[in-house]
């Protein structure tokens, strides 16, 4: 279920995105070529809006399509956009090809999330990191967030554990502003109250050798993910990708995150293990 503002009917809910988005009546009125009296009209509940109108809205609001749905309801007219599972016959192209995409990125890890960080699909890079993790942190649904942050998970080998964490957070907070989904907030919950473990500490996060105190051989171009891996610290920066246009729920929520070697040792030790 996903919230996102107080209030019934189609106008106080595109009064809330709106606002949060932190445009004026006018603004949106010439973004949607309309009128900001007809705006207003809408927002109070003295107009209703037409179909086209409220998708017109939507678009310039950058409403996510899950909720697009939810202001159609509201003012009246059917949803717009499908929720296909991942597993029916109809996605089967889009499985395929994000196969190929993990499969190819090999051996860089790489996997696919929706929009709770449930894992959907992941490649032997990923199953790389995990090696050892316990098995009740594993068992279905795996989720992205729950296995970077907790205790036992892989917290504890994260170099850069406080600096990490805060980037997760802040990135959860964005999506939580954006849409108010209750099954995101309760992940943000969770993971936001572990206890950061006694290592992992940043006691190395910014350096690149293993000894504290030694300069790094070379600047990182952006916020790395260093973590321990069978006596070495590896090193990554993340990339995350999304669907253009998306006509569909489920893939407007899918993001494909793939993690790229931040330096030369990192690239030679991967492809060291491919056969």
């Amino acid at each position: 279920m996903t919230t996102v503002v107080s209030g019934t009917g189609v106008g106080p809910l595109l009064r809330g995105w709106r606002e949060r988005r932190r445009l004026s009546q006018l603004e949106l009125a010439l973004r949607a070529g309309s009128s900001a009296r007809h705006i207003s009209f809408v927002e109070t509940g003295r107009s209703r809006p037409s179909e086209d109108m409220v998708l017109r809205l939507a678009e310039h609001l950058d409403v996510p399509v899950r909720e697009r749905n939810s202001l159609l309801l509201a003012a009246g007219y059917a949803p717009r956009y499908a929720e296909t599972p991942l597993g029916d016959p109809a996605m089967e192209a889009l499985r395929q090809g994000m196969e190929q995409l993990l499969n190819g990125y090999e051996p860089y890890p790489a996997l696919v999330v929706d929009g709770t960080y449930a894992v959907l699909a992941a490649n032997r890079g990923i199953a790389m990191l995990l090696d050892g993790l316990p098995e009740h942190l594993l068992a279905p649904p795996l989720n992205a967030m729950r296995i970077t942050l907790h205790p036992e998970g892989l917290a504890p080998r994260i170099r850069n554990l406080r600096q990490w964490r805060a980037h997760l957070l802040a990135q959860m907070e964005r999506q939580l502003a954006l849409a108010r989904s209750d099954a995101l907030r309760a992940v943000y919950d969770e993971v936001a109250a572990y206890p950061l473990p006694e290592t992992g500490d940043d006691t190395h996060a910014d350096t690149g050798d293993e000894e504290a105190g030694q300069e790094a051989p070379f600047p990182y171009f952006a916020l790395p993910l260093r973590i321990e891996h069978e006596g070495r610290v590896l090193s990554f920066v993340s990339s995350i990708s999304t669907f253009n246009t998306p006509m569909d729920v489920t893939v407007a929520e899918l993001a494909i995150e793939t993690l790229l070697p931040a330096d030369p040792a990192t690239v030679k030790y991967l492809q060291s293990l491919t056969p």
